[in-house]
């Protein structure tokens, strides 16, 4: 996948994890297409490394956005202080 398909994809992922998130966030576009490729990358390297899923898998979409909800989550404690 190419660069703008990573970017598309973590538009998504970062989208998907907003709305399963509670609470309003104050994130732009730009910081939710980051935060879901770091959480796409970050479920993708810990599931695949541990065997839970192969590439292309729907879990590691479940996984990505899971991934992403848990850097959302972060962001907004360390954004509070």
């Amino acid at each position: 996948m190419g660069i703008i398909g990573t970017i598309v994809v973590g538009l998504i992922v970062g989208a998907l994890a907003r709305l399963v998130m509670p609470g309003d966030q104050k994130l732009g576009w730009i910081l939710t297409c980051v935060l879901g490729i770091a959480g796409s990358f970050l479920a993708g390297f810990v599931g695949q490394s541990m065997g839970w899923y192969q590439a292309g898998q729907g879990a590691g979409w479940i996984a990505s956005v899971l991934g992403a909800v848990v850097l959302l989550f972060v962001v907004e404690k360390i954004r509070s202080k």
